[in-house]
């Protein structure tokens, strides 16, 4: 348990009803790493030559499915399983199995780089799962072999197809745009997506980990995105009607009803104030906020206290307490030490 969280079990205050911080925000989505491993190296989310956990640190099926109950049993309705790259763990198709039968889950998703999607799409809509989002930051092989660092282009794009075959609820691309990368591919990626009838989201970079270059001069905002594609097509912002939604705000293009461009937008238009959303690593850590380091381990306490959630949801509730007001990322140099993989996609 980090300083921030330390001694939270002790409190004898009573839970409140579902999980609520200290500034009222409503927490009813969970973002669940199932490990910190991943197939791919992408640049602006890891090095090259990472150094992953011990699989005895991270957290077990069981463990998975008695954090995720916990988390129901409180109010969450959405669990989004993430990584590293979720389908590079053995069981994965088990845990969804697990979690899409929880009583009060609405909604079971998945990210995935797509890299070993098109031999899983199958199962994971059999297993439950509603909704996938898929990283997809270039159309070009070459450019992808270099952004991913050994990134197979086709076999992304075959994943993606399976997906949509299989008529998932909602498929959605993350695109991460880097000035003088990829930003030439913004239009192409879009109608590739619309083509497909998916949605596609652009996500400002975050400042997680030294990736050995300078942000700043990368860095290109959701608005100046919007105004490129505004000059192609007429775009109309959507109000979003879903109550344990993510931080995207969305827009669709006139004459493609169904699929939506969303925008994440941690630096330019930050979503602190409705955040509804914990995240939970492969170790067990829960991260308050993504862009702060105040957490409670988890997997310490149901080790703890293996035949008993008592204080496990005690330590929640105070832990909830501390949640930050906001993750205040700057755009130079390197925010925290921790890697986009080890805190959960």
């Amino acid at each position: 348990m980090t300083s921030a969280a330390h001694g939270l079990t002790s409190s004898g205050a009573a839970p409140r009803t579902g999980l609520i911080d200290g500034l009222g925000r409503q927490i009813n989505y969970l973002r669940l790493s199932v490990t910190d491993r991943c197939d791919l190296r992408c640049r602006y989310c890891m090095a090259d030559d990472m150094q992953f956990l011990p699989r005895e640190q991270t957290l077990t099926r069981a463990e998975i499915h008695r954090l995720a109950s916990l988390f129901v049993a409180e109010g969450v309705r959405k669990i989004r399983l993430t990584g590293g790259e979720p389908l590079t763990r053995p069981d994965i198709i088990a845990i969804c199995e697990d979690l899409a039968a929880l009583p009060g889950l609405d909604e079971l998703v998945l990210s995935t780089n797509g890299r070993q999607l098109a031999n899983h799409a199958i199962a994971l809509k059999q297993a439950g799962v509603s909704r996938l989002n898929i990283s997809l930051d270039s159309l070009e092989a070459e450019r992808f072999r270099y952004i991913t660092r050994h990134g197979v282009l086709a076999d992304v794009i075959a994943g993606i197809d399976a997906a949509v075959a299989q008529g998932f609820k909602r498929i959605r691309l993350n695109s991460v745009i880097l000035r003088g990368s990829n930003d030439d591919e913004i239009l192409n990626l879009v109608a590739f997506a619309l083509a497909r009838e998916i949605d596609i989201c652009f996500i400002e970079e975050m400042p997680l980990g030294d990736v050995g270059r300078n942000r700043a001069a990368s860095f290109i905002s959701s608005a100046d995105i919007a105004e490129r594609l505004a000059e192609h097509y007429a775009l109309t912002p959507l109000i979003n009607t879903d109550a344990h939604a993510g931080p995207a705000r969305y827009m669709q293009a006139q004459g493609y009803p169904n699929s939506r461009i969303g925008f994440i937008s941690p630096h330019s238009n930050t979503f602190c104030a409705s955040c509804n959303r914990l995240r939970l690593t492969a170790e067990g850590r829960l991260l308050l906020c993504l862009g702060q380091e105040e957490s409670l381990s988890l997997r310490d306490l149901i080790r703890q206290y293996p035949a008993d959630d008592h204080e496990v949801r005690r330590a929640l509730h105070n832990a909830l307490t501390h949640k930050p007001a906001s993750h205040d990322f700057q755009h130079d140099g390197e925010q925290l030490v921790r890697f986009m993989s080890a805190s959960g996609g």
